[in-house]
């Protein structure tokens, strides 16, 4: 992402504009903008003029647009092109960024006229590429979005990990980025069963051979091996399927001479045991050893690393560990967290004053020197703590629950005695 301009006072009132590059960068400004804010993009609009003989001439038109948000979409397509091209004719297979599948819409009624539409009428604006997006926040920037302005801008930042998670006839490629987990490409091809007879076994050998082809050029196509920024490739699987596949990479791509493939399976590829060959067993990858060692000052591996602890803990020490927004909250009026685990969708929510109560957290924690660890949803791991509430808490010291919440009852039927006594 680009910071095209930033003016902002100390009071948080202003605005930024920021040009986005790539998946991540969408991602980025899905958190950004809110219902209410207004955003001023580029949009194609189709105009109609009527000559002066009565003829009506229609064309599309690039404007600039501002409209205030009422709705604003994100999706990731995780299916890309079937058909992979043969790696000798077409340079972009051998290890070249995978196609951008990400795409944001923002949608609300035109707040600034403009020649071509009438003020108040209801567009949506495609978020595009290299396009300038100006951002000016109804409810000013606080310091959760202003921090992550600062994140999205960081220069080279881009997918860290591949993951190749399978199973037999079935593979998924997934690249890992600070903020997502894109599924680029998914395979599933039919294996027949080995059978005793010699036929049988035939079928069986023709069909797994035909599932290495077409994963093999799937690699080529959908995994940025090339990339200096990319820091490990793990092959994942249940059982034998991983080694299978290991192995046939190594041999396809000494058998073609492709060096720079060759270069990157001795040096970035880890192969790691899971339970099942499905994409959300990403999460049991980034708890493995291995990557632990490779990869713990990455993001999202330090979100696998901390909600690991807290489930751990929550089996162990119950009262260190907390969830759930009332709790949390409690905790953090007492200064006793000391890492909080938050997911990025509580500070989407639509009610400005359920997003200050979160920042709230967010800068308690911090102001008593806590850590605090925000979870992407497009993460496993962050899709594990949404299904716990989207709130968890690692206290430095352990706290009752029911005790917690019966001092808080006498406290508050204490403060109305007085207020009626008062009265």
């Amino acid at each position: 992402m680009k910071l095209v301009n930033r003016h902002i006072d100390k009071h948080g009132t202003g605005h930024v504009t920021l040009r986005p590059e790539d998946d991540e960068d969408m991602w980025h400004l899905y958190n950004l903008i809110q219902e209410g804010d207004s955003v001023r993009a580029p949009a194609l609009r189709r105009v109609q003029k009527v000559s002066s003989t009565g003829s009506v001439d229609s064309q599309r038109v690039r404007l600039n647009l501002t409209l205030q948000v009422s709705r604003v979409e994100f999706s990731a397509s995780p299916e890309a092109p079937a058909a992979a091209p043969d790696a000798a004719s077409d340079p972009s297979a051998s290890g070249g960024p995978p196609e951008t599948t990400a795409s944001l819409h923002i949608s609300g009624p035109i707040s600034v006229e403009n020649q071509h539409v009438r003020l108040g009428a209801f567009h949506t604006l495609d978020i595009e590429a290299q396009r300038d997006v100006r951002i000016e926040k109804f409810e000013g920037w606080d310091s959760v979005a202003l921090a992550r302005v600062e994140e999205s801008i960081v220069p080279g930042k881009g997918a860290e990990v591949a993951a190749l998670v399978c199973g037999e006839g079935t593979a998924a490629f997934c690249l890992l980025s600070e903020h997502m987990t894109l599924v680029a490409h998914r395979l599933s091809l039919p294996i027949p069963r080995k059978s005793g007879s010699s036929s049988g076994a035939t079928q069986h050998e023709k069909g797994l051979n035909k599932f290495y082809g077409t994963l093999y050029e799937s690699f080529l196509r959908h995994v940025p091996y090339a990339n200096a920024g990319l820091k490990a490739i793990v092959i994942a699987s249940p059982g034998w399927v991983r080694d299978a596949v290991y192995d046939y990479i190594v041999a396809e791509a000494s058998k073609r001479g492709d060096k720079i493939l060759q270069k990157a399976l001795r040096e970035k590829v880890l192969k790691v045991h899971i339970s099942s060959p499905h994409v959300h067993s990403l999460v049991e990858v980034l708890k493995s050893p291995e990557i632990v060692s490779q990869l713990k000052e990455t993001k999202f591996a330090r979100e696998g690393i901390v909600l690991d602890k807290f489930f751990k803990m929550l089996g162990t020490d119950e009262m260190r560990a907390w969830y759930g927004p009332d709790h949390v909250v409690l905790a953090a009026d007492r200064g006793a967290i000391g890492t909080l685990l938050i997911s990025d969708d509580l500070f989407r929510a639509n009610n400005p004053e359920t997003r200050k109560k979160y920042v709230g957290v967010v800068e308690a924690v911090q102001q008593k020197g806590g850590e605090v660890v925000i979870f992407s949803s497009m993460h496993e791991s962050g899709q594990q703590l949404n299904s716990l509430t989207g709130i968890a808490a690692i206290l430095t010291f352990p706290l009752d629950v029911e005790v917690v919440e019966a001092e808080e009852k006498e406290e508050a039927e204490r403060l109305r005695e007085q207020q009626d006594g008062g009265g």
